[in-house]
């Protein structure tokens, strides 16, 4: 079995980012060439980093006729039984979907893996498989200590059994926390990878549970620690390269480039197929998977010790702040179903649409780079560290006179002045001697013999000597070395839109160029027979008010607006324009069309062609929202977000679901408005049940007063207001007085 590229994945289950600068307990993804046998590495802080440059990885090899072997190092099954459980069947890769179904994990990597352990518990006898519980708080139904297993499953799986008896003793894959586990990454990795297959489906096989001697991609269990003395050895050189001392050498780096580099000299040397060959029953082999290289450790090994001097001198030299950049602007699919809604669930509170749109939805523009002075209103793909301290070297914050603090006290104190000046930009080349003063101005760096300035007013001379009253606190008058930031620390982070005042941040830390994420291209289209654009309007008909009004707010949240059109209730034509919006957009907005009635050809439509789900939202004004993926001729998908007809419905939702969900698609991450309680200027008695968006803006006395009409046909309101009054899904009773909650324009981007 041969391959072009191998790539070696050190998995984490973290629950937060990890350091900006390379750490252990990250992600690791080592990559070997096995034609030229070239080695590097990337180091990324999230789930999401890690798996878009997995997804760019796979692009580039398809797209080169390149066939890929992606070893992962986590369990890709779990003992016999458990299968059965969960799905009904016997298949390993029936939990992968499973888990990747209920699995919430978001670009921060906060995830419910251990929630969702319990819930599993919940579905076996006793106290259920999982067990280990790290953190502080509780989750009931998952055990902190080690708990009996149900009956009919095994502590472990036929494969690690094999693997203590060659002395590497992996641990269960029920253990969640603790030193050296991996069933918290087995949870949160095999989610990722079933996004992986699915995406690149009838192309990616996975080992030992499909074939794959055609497969242009291959997936398979790995386990560094089959190389664990040879790891070790390296860990113990004594002497490494100048770069790999400076970022320190970390074990997780170091065993991914030796598992990656081991494999691909058996590959080079045309004996890889006994990687892949198995002594277990077929049936254990479907449910419970097999790590690649157990039964063939000797070979593995012998590999590994004929390439390790390589290892060490094969560091990838891409500056730490660039580490999470994708190697090509391919940007992560969304799932088919993405959108989809528990079953079960028919009205749908505000929260819990938020919540599954947050869970769900990932960047999908590419990455470019472009000057600092161009970026203003980009949005970061990558962690930006500084180059350089801010200040760069201690200098003087006033004009005054500089000296040795220890050579002063009480009273009035003189000192001579040496000859010469320290000023911004002309540095003082000599030393001060001590109990001597320099004439210094604001800005200068400070010279080697003066850490106290005195302010000019404060002092007295005649221009050979200064004196002033005593005591001067010790670093008066100072700005110490990178007070402001220090070089290497991460002054701005991955999905922070640029402003003017970021720019001369990244500027003074040495930052000449930006990753940025390409802007999010919105398309915008109307239908019905009713609506004109533009001439003379007869009584049936309408004025075409939404468009303009969504294009506006597409501009307003930092994305490119794109223009579709408007065609009349014709299915022929909503499909083309559809189809034109997938070709030239990353999202569409559309407005009507998208409920039930004789008309209603856009939902048709998503429905027939896309993949769609409707949402029948516990809100007011707003309610229906349509949530699809219309075909682009790539596989991917362009989320069309189909929002009420009537404009006053139609720009609340664009706030409240729109803006945000367009956001995390922008790669900005999601954007919650923010608001503040004011006391109320009407009254209004409301009824429990759903949550409710009233016109509103401030008066002179500070309370919130709102728009005489609710309907939502009345779009002089929606001018009218600067706001917001929301209510919550509870019932209320609001009278003069009571504090409500005003979300101003502002909060939305506006």
């Amino acid at each position: 079995m041969n391959f072009d590229q191998i790539l070696i994945v050190d998995w984490s289950a973290s629950g937060k980012p990890s350091p900006a600068r390379p750490s252990a307990d990250a992600i690791w993804i080592g990559t070997a060439d096995v034609a030229t046998g070239a080695l590097s590495d990337s180091y990324h802080r999230t789930r999401h980093g890690a798996e878009a440059e997995l997804h760019d990885k796979v692009s580039m090899a398809l797209t080169r006729g390149e066939r890929l072997l992606i070893g992962a190092d986590f369990a890709f099954g779990y003992p016999s039984g458990f299968a059965h459980a969960l799905t009904e069947t016997t298949r390993a890769l029936a939990v992968w979907d499973w888990l990747e179904a209920r699995l919430l994990d978001d670009a921060d990597n906060v995830n419910n893996h251990k929630a969702l352990a319990a819930a599993i518990n919940a579905m076996f006898p006793g106290d259920g498989p999982f067990w280990g519980n790290g953190e502080k708080a509780e989750y009931h139904g998952l055990n902190r200590k080690r708990a009996k297993l149900p009956d009919n499953l095994a502590a472990q799986r036929a494969t690690e059994h094999a693997a203590i008896a060659g002395k590497s003793r992996p641990k269960s894959v029920w253990q969640l926390a603790g030193a050296g586990v991996v069933g918290a990454q087995a949870l949160v990795g095999m989610p990722a990878l079933a996004r992986l297959r699915r995406r690149f489906s009838g192309q990616v096989a996975v080992w030992p549970f499909e074939p794959c001697d055609t497969a242009a991609v291959v997936l398979a269990e790995v386990y560094p620690s089959l190389l664990a003395a040879e790891v070790t050895a390296l860990m113990a050189t004594p002497a490494q390269p100048r770069h790999e001392t400076s970022r320190r050498l970390i074990k997780d780096a170091v065993q991914v480039r030796l598992l990656a580099a081991a494999i691909a000299r058996l590959a080079a040397q045309d004996a890889l197929s006994q990687m892949f060959e198995i002594d277990a029953l077929p049936e254990i082999l479907a449910e419970e998977g097999w790590i690649l290289g157990v039964g063939a450790e000797t070979a593995l090994r012998r590999a590994a010790q004929q390439v390790a001097g390589s290892v060490l001198v094969a560091r990838t030299q891409a500056a730490p702040h660039l580490m999470d950049q994708p190697a090509a602007l391919v940007p992560p699919r969304l799932r088919n179903d993405c959108f989809a809604m528990p079953q079960g669930v028919d009205w749908v509170p505000v929260d819990d649409a938020l919540a599954l749109l947050r869970a769900n939805l990932v960047p999908v523009t590419g990455v470019e780079t472009m000057p600092l002075a161009q970026a203003s209103g980009r949005v970061l793909a990558t962690d930006m560290v500084a180059q350089r301290s801010n200040p760069p070297r201690a200098n003087s914050a006033v004009d005054g006179y500089g000296f040795a603090h220890a050579a002063t006290g009480s009273g009035v104190q003189r000192l001579a002045l040496v000859q010469g000046r320290a000023a911004a930009g002309q540095p003082f080349t000599g030393a001060v001697p001590t109990g001597m003063a320099i004439r210094i101005l604001t800005g200068a760096v400070l010279p080697a013999g003066v850490d106290c300035v005195v302010m000019e007013e404060d002092t007295a001379t005649d221009q050979g000597t200064i004196a002033f009253d005593g005591p001067i606190k010790a670093h008066a008058n100072t700005r110490e070395a990178g007070e402001d930031v220090r070089e290497g620390e991460t002054a701005l982070s991955a999905g922070h839109r640029l402003r003017a005042p970021d720019l001369a941040l990244l500027a003074a830390l040495g930052l000449d160029t930006v990753q940025v994420h390409r802007r999010l291209r919105v398309g915008v289209f109307s239908t019905g027979d009713e609506i004109v654009t533009t001439g003379a309007a007869q009584p049936h008909q309408i004025y075409d008010a939404n468009r303009p009004m969504l294009l506006a707010l597409a501009k307003a949240w930092g994305f490119i607006p794109v223009d579709l059109g408007h065609v009349p209730d014709d299915p022929t034509l909503i499909a083309a324009l559809l189809d034109d919006g997938a070709a030239r957009c990353d999202a569409v907005l559309t407005s009507g069309g998208a409920s039930a009635g004789d008309e209603d050809h856009v939902s048709r439509l998503l429905s027939a062609r896309g993949v769609l789900s409707s949402w029948r939202i516990a809100m007011k004004p707003g309610r229906p929202l349509a949530l699809a993926l219309w075909p682009d001729g790539s596989g991917r998908g362009v989320p069309v977000f189909g929002l009420p007809g009537n404009p006053v419905a139609a720009f609340v939702c664009a706030l409240i679901f729109a803006r945000p969900a367009l956001s995390v698609l922008s790669g900005a991450g999601w954007q919650s408005a923010s608001g503040f309680m004011v006391p109320a200027a009407f009254s209004k008695r409301k009824k429990a049940g759903r949550r409710e968006y009233l016109r509103a803006r401030m008066n002179s006395d500070g309370q919130a007063e709102v728009f005489a009409s609710e309907g939502s046909g009345r779009i002089s309101g929606l001018s009218w207001a600067t706001g917001l009054v929301e209510l919550p899904d509870e019932a209320v009773d609001i009278t003069p007085g009571v504090p409500v909650l005003f979300l101003p324009y502002g909060s939305y981007g506006l």
